[in-house]
């Protein structure tokens, strides 16, 4: 007879693949947010 044991979890939070992606992510929403930033400042600096 097999044991009902609850299965490991697939992934570990101290995994470096984790940490990386989760840096790219924060790197990309920085960006997004810089990219927004420079589209504003070119909206409100262009000659009318």
């Amino acid at each position: 007879m097999t044991t009902h044991r609850a299965p490991k979890p697939l992934a570990d939070p101290d995994r470096p693949v984790e940490r990386a992606v989760n840096a790219a992510l924060v790197l990309a929403v920085l960006a997004g947010l810089g990219w927004i930033a420079g589209m504003i400042y070119t909206l409100v600096e262009w000659p009318v």
